[in-house]
């Protein structure tokens, strides 16, 4: 029996909490509301349930300034919400788009980065304050203060939440499984969003957790629920545009297949990344045995000292390349005759273990080419080249993947690709995905103007590669080109990684460079459509 009466959809929940143990008696639990109806809903239901459940719920919203007077208007949203039901107000904002700039990632990350950063200050010992703008429900909005960073923390009560609590649906989660699927995964990408993650504090240990209790729940049960009950919401216009994959894809694809092929897709692909995450749990708990096992691991011998023979690198030099090395500078050993006793399933999973424990960029088609040269070569110390100038070699009784030698400036192998328009490619040997998004001219401004190309302005085949000897950049509000070499040697861009840093190409013309503004000829113009290129790591596993 509940103690008081609540909605069909609060039962649900409240089971579905008590099943999955999401939330305990005593809990300070944070809802983040943007305004919409995932999170509307969800903060109306949890008060709902408080009582039962014995939590105490407080409201967080994060403005990622990119939608102007809008942005604005869903934080006063949030707000006059928590004021309504007299509950706590924590809130924080960021130039989104200004942080893509800096950091060379895509609004989305940036958003998803700052957002998520934010989150992890309200939880645990960890939150002093600095950086937070906190209101209570009862306070007038005009008396927030926004004191300085170096002062905030004395001016502010620590939050100390233990979790907070995202709005996350199973529409959600079916968009990103087939997104997943569409771009290409495995087993860990098609487990999608997550139910809950853990959030560590400075020392490592887990200070406490975003859960997202709402992946049983389709986005329309939520709408109707808020209809029901008579609570309005917040609508995002940028959920609109077709410029963003994602809403292509729901507005497009999962209706189609819905109409067409099967009514219950969407609840079949949450289903499906409920599967993979056990199945991707039960084979990261059989990985990590093997890690200290059948998998061993050893320095190069040339790491501790430098051979004759070689270009030669002082001891520092060496030291601060292994150091800043984007991959675990150790050789890995496995035993021939356990690893060929194993199905051709575990073998993958060993190859790819050893790949991600590495900093080894290892896609399908890696780990297939791997056991096929391990399974035929035979045993006379024949190699076999890798991403990131990684080798592996055949030996009688083992195989050793061999990390890239950084006492010798290698070339290493150049790599080229045509990129569509809009279209994306993934590119093994730096391990990222490189993609080229269109842009409409009214969604510009959500981005840095020097992340911009001019739509128009790019003509013939457009290509993605590593710089070669002799190319030339013009960064745009730069006086005049220079050689790629030395914009590299300016930013400390470590060997081996300089040899393989991405530019792309309109015709024979470098267009953008990885960690500078666009080229001044191809600067995008005002009121006119536009390219962003965004670079993903392979193998993202949460983006949401």
């Amino acid at each position: 029996m509940y103690h008081v009466a609540v909605h069909i959809l609060a039962q649900r929940l409240l089971d579905h909490i008590w099943r999955q143990e999401l939330l305990a008696a005593g809990e300070r639990i944070g809802v983040a509301v943007s305004g919409g109806i995932d999170s509307a809903a969800l903060l109306r239901l949890l008060l709902e349930l408080r009582s039962e459940i014995g939590i105490v719920v407080s409201v967080v919203h994060f403005n990622h300034k990119l939608r102007g007077a809008e942005s604005d208007a869903d934080e006063q949203f949030a707000g006059s919400l928590a004021r309504k039901h007299d509950l706590e107000f924590f809130s924080d904002s960021d130039d989104v788009a200004r942080h893509a700039a800096e950091e060379k990632i895509s609004v989305e990350a940036a958003a998803r980065q700052l957002r998520y950063g934010f989150f992890a200050h309200l939880i645990g010992e960890g939150t002093s304050g600095a950086g937070i703008r906190i209101k209570t429900g009862d306070e007038d909005r005009g008396s927030e203060s926004a004191a300085p960073p170096e002062n905030r923390a004395a001016s502010v009560s620590r939050p100390g939440l233990d979790k907070i609590v995202t709005a996350h649906t199973l529409d959600d989660q079916a968009e990103t499984v087939l997104l997943r699927l569409i771009r290409g995964t495995g087993m860990k990408g098609l487990g999608g969003i997550h139910p809950r993650i853990a959030i560590h504090d400075d020392d490592g240990d887990v200070c406490g957790e975003i859960i997202r209790p709402l992946l049983a729940m389709r986005r329309r049960e939520l709408q109707q629920y808020l209809k029901d009950i008579g609570q309005p919401w917040r609508e995002d216009s940028s959920n609109a545009e077709d410029a963003f994959t994602r809403n292509r894809l729901r507005k497009l694809v999962l209706p189609l297949l819905e109409k067409e092929f099967n009514p219950a897709v969407a609840e079949n692909l949450a289903e499906l990344s409920e599967i993979a995450r056990g199945e991707e749990d039960y084979w990261e708990n059989e990985a990590a045995g093997w890690m200290g096992t059948g998998v061993h691991w050893f320095e190069p011998e040339w790491a501790p000292t430098v051979a004759p023979g070689l270009v030669q690198i002082a001891m520092s030099d060496l030291r601060f390349r292994i150091e800043q090395a984007s991959w675990l500078v150790m050789n890995a050993s496995v035993d021939c005759l356990w690893f060929f006793g194993e199905p051709v399933a575990v073998q993958r999973r060993i190859v790819k273990a050893i790949g991600e424990h590495a900093g080894i960029p290892l896609e399908f088609k890696h780990i297939e080419e791997i056991l096929h040269f391990s399974a035929k070569a035979r045993p006379s110390g024949k190699k076999l080249s890798l991403p990131l100038g990684w080798k592996i070699v055949r030996e009688p009784d083992q195989l050793v993947f061999q990390t890239p030698d950084l006492r010798a400036v290698e070339a290493l192998r150049d790599y080229e690709y045509e990129l569509q328009i809009p279209g994306c490619v993934a590119i093994s040997a730096i391990g990222t995905m490189v993609e080229a998004r269109s842009i409409p001219a009214d969604a510009a401004a959500e981005y840095g103007p020097d992340q911009l190309l001019d739509a128009d302005s790019l003509t013939g085949p457009v290509r993605v590669r590593n710089w070669r000897a002799g190319d030339r950049f013009w960064p745009c509000h730069t006086k005049s080109p220079r050689k790629v070499k030395e914009l590299l040697q300016e930013i400390h861009v470590p060997q081996p990684e300089r040899r393989l840093w991405p530019v792309v190409l309109s015709a024979n013309e470098i267009a953008w460079m990885r960690g500078f503004p666009v080229a001044a000829r191809f600067h995008a113009k005002a009121e006119r459509n536009a390219i962003v290129i965004v670079e993903t790591p392979l193998g993202d596993k949460d983006a949401v």
